[in-house]
């Protein structure tokens, strides 16, 4: 993998490149609401980016609402008071710099990237205290705008040893509604608690109903009726469906994953029962698969599950000393996995932004 980033600050892109920190790194020294996507065929379309520019301008409307010292951080939190009380339409201040830096940092990195690598992008936005004019006259109060770009592989799908797996280690996030730069500083806490192989960690607010990951969103396919007996992978999806997709609702405390969406209107049109409610690790005696979904992975299928045996002073502890009870799925993704990710990738090439198009 090449070890390419770039960073562009209200347009202007950052030099050298080699000084570019990584992702984590960065979003660990900034405050502010961020989204992540990426490209898609080689570079050549952006996945999903009008549904990814909603959804920054929506989490930096909820931080300026309830949270304004998570877009300014704590040593600025005496001028956010204006901040939230501002009347801008967010999507119309973000979007125009987004865009811009995107056509002037994308003909570079694509130079840049290997062709097995997709690009990686980060858009951040921060609150300030000031104001500064852009390049058409219009001032822009308030915020600076950061797009982080860095590469990526993405993993086949469907290779067992791709398979996600995960272990419930804390509790549900706060803001869960808004995607904010803090959660990763919050969630570098819950990293004593990761057993060995563990590649994501899970949220529960009581060891039993799971909410999501730390960097995904949690699905599970479960059986409808525990009185019946199922023989797995003889059922027709143009019929009645045996199983259901479940996964927990935003009233819980979850992120609105822009894939988790997708995943909710896939299985509206594909006519695949979906239900929102936590997945119950109690009833994990019904659960035929398992997969997660982020901007990244997409869909990735589910291998193995671990919970601690006893949610009693879970954060006092490391993964040594808590008592793990696992689940295990069969090798490889399942029927449901498999039909949600072909439709998805679908959805990719109809929704995608194209690289030229910021030309």
């Amino acid at each position: 993998m090449s070890n390419c980033r770039f960073l562009v600050i209200n347009g202007i892109i950052s030099q050298p490149s080699s000084e570019v920190p990584q992702i984590s790194s960065f979003l660990e020294t900034h405050s502010g609401a961020y989204t992540t996507t990426r490209t898609h065929n080689n570079g050549t379309c952006v996945m999903f980016w009008e549904r990814h520019l909603h959804r920054l301008a929506e989490s930096v409307r909820i931080l300026a609402e309830s949270k304004p010292d998570f877009l300014f951080g704590l040593e600025n939190s005496r001028v956010s008071s204006s901040f939230s009380s501002s009347s801008l339409s967010w999507e119309s201040v973000i979007n125009p710099l987004v865009n811009d830096s995107l056509r002037k940092v994308l003909p570079v990195s694509l130079k840049e990237k290997s062709s097995e690598e997709e690009l990686v992008i980060t858009t951040l936005v921060t609150g300030n205290s000031r104001n500064f004019e852009r390049e058409d006259g219009k001032i822009l109060k308030d915020v600076d705008v950061f797009v982080h770009v860095s590469v990526y592989v993405p993993p086949v799908f469907g290779v067992r040893e791709n398979g996600a797996h995960l272990a419930v280690v804390g509790h549900g996030r706060d803001v869960a509604r808004a995607k904010f730069s803090k959660w990763v500083r919050i969630r570098k806490n819950l990293e004593k608690l990761r057993p060995p192989l563990a590649t994501e960690l899970l949220l529960s607010d009581d060891g039993d109903q799971i909410l999501e990951g730390s960097v995904t969103n949690f699905f599970i396919v479960s059986q409808k009726d525990s009185s019946n007996t199922l023989e797995e992978n003889h059922f027709d999806l143009k019929r009645e469906c045996p199983y259901e997709v479940q996964t927990a609702p935003l009233a819980d405390g979850v992120l609105p994953g822009i894939i988790r969406q997708l995943v909710i209107e896939v299985c509206f049109s594909r006519g695949i029962p979906f239900r929102e409610v936590a997945p119950q690790w109690s009833k994990r005696e019904l659960w035929h698969e398992a997969f997660i979904t982020n901007s990244l992975r997409l869909v990735q299928h589910v291998e193995t599950i671990r919970v601690p045996s006893s949610w009693e002073l879970l954060e006092l502890k490391t993964w040594k000393e808590v008592n793990w009870e696992e689940t295990c799925f069969k090798e490889g993704p399942g029927i449901l996995t498999s039909e949600i990710q072909r439709e998805i990738m679908k959805r990719a090439d109809l929704e995608g932004c194209q690289v030229s198009d910021f030309a």
